[in-house]
């Protein structure tokens, strides 16, 4: 097996003429296994007054610390609330031997700041590299709450921000960083930017990149009000840009179905020219494509109808869509539910019509031992069975998920946003995180729990934390983007 090491430097062949990740998609999935996992944890919003910090997981099943925390990186400051990462290059930059996947970049969607975290050292202890403080950002381009990054072919790296320094989501768009971390300034063209900003992918040979669009800080900070949907402080709108230019070019307007739409994923052949947004609060999968006149277009491709219970804060509960990927070889398109508290497996060989093929339940609000039960069509309540993992009742909800290149294992992690947390399993702020992993059936189809592995963030040093976004060293499916 490689070491974290080998996978970072040399790509895992030994050769050291190409530059970080891949040269196609199916050429990744060969690669080698992933032995180390970076972790995000909170501890903002969690009344423990202590830096969030990066976990480093073990994650090889030969090694004696397997499925154990073996490194934690403190930032040096405190109310960060580290959310989602991403990479300083990755298989948009394989052409360039220069160019070396090293450091991950963290951006803290509540203070501001954006981390520089150094991998290559030491794969297994990463160390703090770079901080670029948020009155630079502001003062440079008025941007703040920074979410998504991805590494461009140009060595530089964007951020899509989610609004202004006051919370307005008319202040979002999509920040610049240099190769050394330095605010270049905005991507978009000035008076490009959209009400509402969240994820976003490129897609070079189409010269299109599209953003989603969760909500106004100002709003989803304080925690989730439905009247706040009402009030149009979030978003239900895909917005499509030229590629690399930066003009906003056309506004898909996704209405009723497609309520909060979060993680936006292109499938990873870059010839083919349609992807999947998640929409959580309507918990659909909406598949978008681009029709034959050039413009974009979508449509509903999986629904999850919500559920009618008894003792909730609603009659109904949706399922919550908060975070799907696909696989390597866009075979699998994988979501989860996390008020439900399952997770699934769909074929989408035929993206107009995919077709599940595995689900597990591993949390959620409606599980057997909660007060929450659901109300049948016939009228009979029923509860959904979830397993004990070594003694552990799972608690939270299924919430970020990553996929091993082979497609073959899928962890999970169960933090949304700590003030969401805490509204919806309050349970999480005493007892903290949990990690699973889940074996894939990639011939037929299907889902399994790994009894095998279980990481408890409840026995942190520093007290119960909030574990959110994974990441492997060398690249994984919702960080490299081919061109």
């Amino acid at each position: 097996m490689a070491t974290g090491t080998e996978v970072v430097s040399d790509n895992g062949h030994g050769c050291c003429k190409k530059g970080p990740g891949y040269a196609t998609p199916l050429e990744a999935m060969s690669g080698p296994r992933e032995s180390l996992i970076y972790v995000t944890c909170v501890y903002s919003g969690t009344g423990i007054e202590k830096p969030d910090y990066l976990a480093t997981v073990d994650i090889d099943p030969n090694s004696p610390t397997y499925s154990k925390v073996i490194h934690r990186l403190p930032m040096p400051n405190i109310g960060d609330e580290l959310h989602h990462t991403g990479w300083n290059s990755c298989s948009s930059c394989h052409g360039d031997p220069s160019a070396a996947r090293r450091y991950l970049i963290l951006p803290s969607l509540i203070s501001g700041r954006i981390y520089a975290i150094d991998t290559l050292k030491d794969p297994r202890a990463p160390s703090l590299h770079k901080v670029v403080e948020p009155a630079d950002i502001i003062n440079k381009t008025g941007l703040a709450y920074p979410h998504t990054s991805h590494c461009l072919a140009s060595g530089d790296v964007m951020v899509s921000c989610l609004g202004d320094k006051d919370g307005n989501a008319k202040g979002n768009g999509f920040l610049l960083l240099d190769s050394e971390f330095n605010v270049k300034g905005r991507w978009e063209k000035p008076g490009h930017s959209p009400m509402f900003g969240y994820d976003f992918w490129y897609q070079p040979r189409h010269n299109i990149m599209i953003s989603s669009s969760w909500g106004a800080p100002a709003a989803f900070t304080k925690g989730f009000n439905l009247q706040h949907v009402s009030d149009g402080l979030y978003g239900r709108h895909l917005n499509v840009y030229s590629w690399p230019n930066g003009e906003l070019k056309q506004t898909l307007d996704l209405g009723d179905t497609g309520l909060l739409p979060l993680e936006i994923r292109f499938l990873h052949n870059p010839s083919k020219d349609t992807g999947f947004v998640g929409c959580a609060l309507t918990s659909n999968m909406v598949r978008f494509f681009k029709t034959p006149d050039g413009s974009w277009s979508h449509e509903v491709a999986i629904s999850v109808k919500p559920l009618k219970v008894q003792n909730w804060i609603l009659p109904e509960m949706p399922g919550l869509v908060t975070d799907f990927l696909i696989s390597l070889d866009d075979r699998f398109l994988y979501f989860v539910n996390w008020l439900h508290g399952d997770v699934r497996q769909y074929n989408i060989e035929d993206p107009k019509n995919p077709v599940l093929k595995g689900q597990v339940w591993v949390g959620g609000l409606i599980q057997k031992g909660s007060s929450v039960v659901v109300e049948g069509e016939d009228g009979k309540t029923w509860q959904c069975d979830v397993p004990e993992i070594q003694g552990h009742r799972l608690r939270g909800g299924p919430q970020m998920i990553q996929l091993s290149l082979d497609g073959k294992r899928l962890y999970i992690t169960n933090s949304l946003f700590s003030t969401w947390d805490r509204q919806f399993y309050p349970e999480l702020m005493e007892k903290g995180s949990h990690m699973l992993q889940i074996d894939v059936n990639t011939e037929k189809g299907g889902l399994a729990v790994n009894p095998n592995f279980f990481v408890d963030f409840a026995a942190e040093p520093d007290g119960p934390s909030l574990a959110h976004e994974l990441r492997y060293p060398g690249g994984d499916c919702t960080s490299d983007i081919w061109i």
